[in-house]
Parts: C-alpha cells; sequence; structure tokens
C-alpha cells in the first residue's frame, strides 16, 4: 500500500512525500525521495517524548500535534508512532503538511548541531570491539539493519556478554513497539546472528523503562483475566 502527496503551490515549492505501511499499525514511514532529512546517512534519532526531542525542532512540531506517542528521523525518512485512539486519516495529512512547510522553509536544523556532534552511532566500529564484537555489529550494519529500517526501524547495539554468548540490542521506531517484535528479534535476528556467528547463543531485547512497566502491568492484567477465568463456576448445562 503506497500514497503519495502532490502538493503544488504557486508561491512556494512544495515537496512531495510517500508514506508506508509498517509491521505496527500505529506507525507509518513519510519518506521525502526528493531531499535528505537527515545529514546521516545510517544513523537515526529517535524521540519518546517532547522532552527527549529539545535538539530537533522538527521532532518539536510533530509533537504538538495531537496523538503523536513517538518520532524516529532518519536521513530520508521519519517514522511516527500515534495513539491507539487517533486515526491515521486525520494524523497523516497533518504530519505530512508539517513536514512539508519544515524542510521548504529551512529556517530551522532538523537536528541541532549538539546532538549530531554529541551522538554516536552504535554499530559504529570501535578500537575497544573484540573480534566478536566487530563481527556482531558488522553482520547488524549489512545484513539485518537494512530490513529493519525499511519497515520504518532501526537497530542499536548495547553490548555483548562472552560468558553467556548473549547480544544486546534495542529496536527502535516502528519496530518497538510492534506485535511482531519479538518474532523479528528471534525468528530473524537472533536466528541469522547464532548462524554465522557461533559464540551468539541469545538475543535480548533492551526496553525503555516505560515500555517495562507497560509490558509488566500488560502480564498483570493477563494473569489476572486468566485467574478470574479459571475461578469462575462452568456454565449450567443446556435444558433438554
Amino acid at each position: 500500500m503506497l500514497r503519495k502527496y502532490n502538493l503544488i503551490s504557486a508561491s512556494r515549492r512544495f515537496l512531495s512525500f510517500k508514506t508506508y505501511p509498517t509491521p505496527n499499525q500505529n506507525a507509518l514511514k513519510f519518506v521525502s525521495p526528493e531531499r535528505p532529512i537527515s545529514p546521516l546517512e545510517n544513523k537515526t534519532f529517535e524521540f519518546g517524548s517532547s522532552l527527549q526531542a529539545v535538539h530537533s525542532p522538527l521532532a518539536l512540531k510533530i509533537f504538538k500535534l495531537p496523538g503523536v506517542k513517538s518520532v524516529m528521523i532518519g536521513h530520508d525518512f521519519i517514522t511516527v508512532n500515534k495513539q491507539d485512539h487517533v486515526n491515521w486519516a486525520h494524523l497523516r495529512p497533518e504530519v505530512t503538511e508539517l513536514m512539508d512547510k519544515f524542510l521548504t522553509s529551512d529556517k530551522e536544523p532538523v537536528i541541532t548541531k549538539e546532538l549530531l556532534e554529541s551522538e554516536k552511532d552504535s554499530l559504529a566500529a570501535s578500537e575497544k570491539d573484540s573480534e566478536v564484537v566487530a563481527m556482531i555489529k558488522e553482520l547488524i550494519e549489512t545484513r539485518i539493519r537494512p530490513a529493519i529500517q525499511d519497515d520504518g526501524g532501526d537497530i542499536e547495539y548495547k553490548a555483548f556478554d562472552e560468558e553467556t554468548g548473549t547480544v544486546f540490542l534495542k529496536l527502535q521506531g516502528a519496530c518497538k513497539s510492534c506485535s511482531l517484535s519479538e518474532d523479528t528479534l528471534k525468528g530473524g535476528i537472533e536466528a541469522m546472528l547464532m548462524h554465522y556467528i557461533e559464540e551468539v547463543r541469545e538475543v535480548v531485547q533492551i526496553l525503555d523503562p516505560e515500555e517495562e512497566i507497560a509490558n509488566k502491568e500488560f502480564d498483570r492484567l493477563e494473569q489476572k483475566l486468566k485467574e478470574k477465568k479459571e475461578s469462575s463456576p462452568p456454565p449450567p448445562p443446556p435444558s433438554l
């Protein structure tokens, strides 16, 4: 499914954006084929709130739209996560219009210089990396990350435990809150890393504190419903 917005104006040149669905129904990927959004080709910047977006004037403006949950900015795309109750039919054109006005005005940077200079790509090679860590990063960068970004997300390397063979990663954008994120992590990422790198035995996802709380609340609710169902008396037999 692909929608293209051709915007025409006599007063200024409008940009054309394409929107792509993601595996997460609450996330849309807005692609800018005419001009880059962020100056860094592979690095993405994710913001979970307006407080986190202080170094992205564009993200701050997007957060002012009702129903926006998170924003991730890539080189030529932006992924917007919305609240469950918000309809894309209303939010999509608002995001597109806002992006167009911001990118054509060139009055403010998309990402401030301070953030661009301070943020390092977790998959970038480092002299401190062991041979195994270097292999893990290279495999993620070349084989896994492109597919994740195609779906409006990204992946961040956190650590590798050599004793247990555990790789700690963080999914971002559309992928982190997707119902299929566990399948992506275990069936896709873990399987590939274990296939090519024998030292890897497991992949574990690192969650933000608020995500951990939400997951615990969901598990608690599920357990409560299960206990209620088990304690309920069986229905009476049908009368003849």
